[in-house]
């Protein structure tokens, strides 16, 4: 017969529980991929309604989890808007000169 020392009793479990961390990302990364999968099988099988909206709540949920790139991404905002800006103005400068030159080709060809 072999004996086996315990160093606990036994009413006392082997190891506690942990409790739930709200503080750990993982959890959220994981509730924003299921929500995203889930909506997109929403879209496939035809729930337009229900796939918006868990989709939706799914990219909420990303980025949520991805705080400091949202960040980075507001205050890059103001200068690719300023550069789209620009080259709006650049094409619609070419847009009129195009314009401007296919008028007196048709005046010279008088037609």
């Amino acid at each position: 017969m072999v004996v086996v020392p315990l160093s606990t009793s036994g009413n006392e479990p082997a190891t506690a529980p942990r409790p739930f961390d709200f503080n750990c990302p993982d959890w959220l990364r994981y509730v924003a991929a299921g929500t995203l999968a889930a909506g997109g099988v929403m879209l496939v099988t035809g729930q337009r309604k229900a796939g918006l909206v868990a989709a939706a709540s799914g990219a909420a949920m990303a980025m949520l989890d991805q705080k400091e790139l949202i960040q980075e991404w507001w205050e890059a905002l103001p200068g690719l808007l300023g550069e789209a800006q620009g080259l709006l103005n650049k094409a619609q400068s070419t847009i009129d000169e195009i314009s401007a030159q296919h008028e007196k080709v048709h005046q010279v060809l008088g037609r």
